[in-house]
């Protein structure tokens, strides 16, 4: 999305701290949740989490109720998502196929390690190439001055996509 600066509130005075580094993390559950905000809170130039008093905090009452609610009764407007694992279970991915040289390939690696392929005209071509590109959260995108930006895909994404 782009932001530089977050400011996060929550109502727990315990979690706040956690993720400030003020109190120690005990639990090893919470351990993982504070880990992974940190890893997060890297990408932003600023971050700030504030601990606000319950009662001050009227949205996340009403949904922390909506979370302790049986959902049976629930009419059908409302979407409720049930998570049957945590989100801080890490999981093995294997790759079964190594990485295919593209078209992005050059761009990608000048624009995440300054290395220029070999041969004077393939380097001139990505050193002209480059400035309309910019990777965002490992993907590489085409900057548009007029237009949205255009996320960049391999030859068989393209055709699955069309």
């Amino acid at each position: 999305m782009g932001a530089e600066a977050v400011v996060a509130l929550t109502d727990s005075r315990l979690a706040a701290n956690q993720v400030n580094g003020d109190f120690e993390v005990k639990d090893k559950r919470m351990e993982k949740y504070v880990k992974a905000v940190q890893r997060l809170v890297e990408r932003f130039r600023e971050f700030t989490i504030k601990q606000i008093p319950k009662g001050e905090n009227r949205r996340a009452d009403a949904l922390s109720k909506l979370a302790s609610m049986c959902f049976d009764h629930i009419s059908r407007k409302v979407l409720v998502e049930m998570l049957k694992e945590r989100s801080i279970d890490e999981r093995r991915v294997n790759s079964l196929a190594p990485a295919r040289r593209t078209w992005m390939t050059p761009l990608v690696e000048y624009l995440q390690h300054a290395t220029l392929p070999d041969g004077d005209e393939e380097a001139r071509k990505v050193r002209f190439k480059v400035s309309s590109y910019a990777i965002i959260d490992g993907t590489l995108y085409r900057k548009g001055f007029m237009s949205p930006w255009l996320k960049c895909v391999e030859e068989a994404r393209g055709k699955e996509a069309l």
